[in-house]
């Protein structure tokens, strides 16, 4: 039997309306409080997304594997220069996501930039805490000869850690023979997504490609402010249901069946939605559910409280001011 872990994209959410702090973090903390170290308590993996904004450097890497527990996984989201051209944008910034002029369809990048990126994860992998290596494409990326040729040359450079690839427009679904064996010749996991979904998205059945790694992505349905909204972190404000979580659960315990290794993340990070919902998808697929949850957590999701093992902490966490 394969091996499944769940968790969230991110776990550091300190601004704005959909804050984390005072909802699964305390709002106040004292010097001795660690987000990361409090995160594994409840999960064994998340996934990175700021190395999409900035290549980390080692010693944040470094202190990322330090201080979380033996076991526990980063997946990594490939530094957006390889996969958005024309669009480098800065941590906190909105993509626009509008497609990039033609001739830039396609990332220009180097062995020294791939190098470089392996060089600011390298303290992950040295640890063995480095899941897989998201590839994530914005829906500009089209399935034509020039973008397979790219992607085959960026799995190859890319070739001895476990990746994921996201492909967003339909024409990689519309053209999934030409799609499987591209992904299937570097054992590539294509990544399963599950979002609004529009003309133009891409289709997919949640099946694994390959053996080795299964990878799937929540990211909410909230189609409303998908693509227009205030602010970035509105179009991720939406809370799956118990019911709505059954069938990623079920998908979750027939791939383990399937694959080595599965992850599977909850995007629908607005005000830590994402953290209630990973904790009822875990319970679902069977896996443990660990550490404890503040008062503040349980109010705002009260399915939290049906959840065998989900434990209510004390009136101050570890750490907290008082």
């Amino acid at each position: 039997m394969g091996e499944i872990r769940i968790g969230t994209s991110g776990w550091s959410y300190p601004s704005g309306r959909g804050t984390w702090n005072g909802v699964f973090y305390p709002a106040r903390r004292g010097r001795g409080f660690d987000e990361l170290g409090y995160y594994a308590e409840h999960f064994n993996t998340v996934e990175v997304n700021s190395t999409f904004y900035r290549l980390p450097p080692k010693t944040t890497s470094r202190s990322w594997a330090q201080r979380s527990p033996a076991g526990f996984e980063f997946s990594v989201k490939l530094y957006q220069a390889f996969t958005h051209p024309g669009m480098i944008i800065g941590a906190g910034a909105s993509p626009t996501e509008k497609p990039p002029r033609p001739e830039s369809r396609v990332p220009v990048v180097t062995e020294q930039d791939v190098d470089e990126f392996r060089d600011s994860i390298d303290p992950l992998a040295q640890a063995g805490k480095l899941g897989a290596v998201l590839i994530q494409f914005p829906p500009s990326f089209k399935q034509a000869p020039e973008s397979i040729d790219y992607l085959g040359w960026l799995l190859r450079a890319l070739g001895d850690y476990a990746l994921a690839v996201e492909l967003r427009d339909r024409t990689w679904s519309d053209g999934v023979a030409a799609t499987l064996a591209l992904l299937g010749e570097r054992r590539a996991a294509w990544v399963q997504i599950d979002e609004p979904k529009f003309r133009f998205s891409v289709r997919q059945n949640r099946l694994p490609n390959v053996a080795d790694c299964y990878y799937m992505r929540l990211h909410g349905r909230n189609a409303e402010k998908w693509w227009k909204h205030e602010r970035s972190e509105d179009r991720y404000d939406y809370l799956y249901s118990p019911q709505e979580l059954k069938p990623f659960a079920e998908t979750a315990t027939a791939v383990r069946a399937l694959v080595r290794k599965a992850y599977l993340y909850l995007n629908n990070h607005f005000a830590a939605k994402a953290v209630a919902d990973a904790t009822e998808l875990k319970y679902q697929a069977g896996e443990p559910v660990t550490g404890e949850y503040r008062p503040e957590m349980l109010e705002a999701y009260p399915f939290l409280k049906e959840i065998p093992g989900c434990k209510p902490a004390g009136l101050l966490s570890f750490g907290e001011a008082s």
